[in-house]
């Protein structure tokens, strides 16, 4: 008898954590986008050097809706991952960059790290960056947000070249 008495309560709180991480998978969804940059020819060799920004629209609250939920009860957002890729031209392959880290901000918004990679591999056209750990609800939340870029570049850059970022937001809703 004392055995199912002490059992009986550790059963309950195992059932409950199993039915949040269930209710969790419910309540996530992923938001994503895609945004094309360009890295002029010109571009210094060796040195940190900004991007030009660019200002991204969320349609979030459009999203929130689709998912049946709103921006009021978006728990948490990260950033799932962020990957890299060489549209023009399709011959080019990051030999030419040594590091690159991206940063997100809004207006009301302090720009953080969104994600990075250094010592870039080479021989390769599409880069998977490392995502940050913190948290984006106010980001992702904002009716638009800028993405900035600082890169190094190892080699010279003999024609312009356009990448395409393509984000994924791992996005947590509450119930209520």
């Amino acid at each position: 008898m004392k055995k199912i008495l002490f059992l009986t309560p550790l059963l309950v709180v195992l059932a409950f954590l199993s039915s949040c991480d269930k209710l969790d998978k419910l309540l996530t969804f992923y938001i994503e986008d895609s945004q094309s940059v360009k890295i002029a020819s010109a571009f210094p060799i060796g040195q940190v050097v900004p991007l030009t920004p660019i200002a991204v629209t969320t349609r979030s609250d459009e999203k929130f809706k689709n998912e049946n939920t709103s921006a009021n009860l978006v728990k948490d957002v990260k950033l799932d991952r962020l990957t890299l890729s060489i549209t023009d031209p399709s011959s080019e392959n990051f030999d030419f960059l040594q590091s690159i880290t991206i940063y997100i901000s809004t207006d009301s918004n302090d720009k953080i790290l969104l994600a990075s990679l250094d010592n870039v591999p080479t021989g390769v056209n599409t880069l998977q960056l490392t995502p940050t750990s913190q948290k984006l609800d106010k980001y992702v939340k904002a009716s638009s947000y800028t993405l900035s870029t600082e890169a190094k570049i190892r080699k010279p850059i003999s024609r312009d070249i356009t990448i395409r970022t393509d984000s994924r937001f791992k996005v947590t809703a509450d119930p209520l």
